[in-house]
């Protein structure tokens, strides 16, 4: 569990830094003796609830796994 508890941790903080995922999607149009090329560019937005829960859910993973050994 302590592994799940730093990987949450880690997409947590990513979240909250980056706030979203930006990738290009190329596309291609032929015009007879051309061939053009256009990327579009698309965002796919993260709340900063999602990090936030995800931090502190990951906290709560370590922090328990840490007490249950003593």
């Amino acid at each position: 569990m302590k592994v799940f508890g730093i990987i949450l941790i880690v997409f947590g903080v990513i979240a909250l830094v980056y706030q979203g995922v930006t990738f290009l999607v190329p596309n291609t149009t032929d015009l007879g003796f051309f061939s053009i090329t256009v990327s579009e560019q698309h965002t796919i937005p993260l709340p900063p609830i999602v990090g936030a829960v995800s931090l502190a859910a990951g906290i709560a993973l370590v922090l328990t796994s840490r007490r249950g050994k003593q």
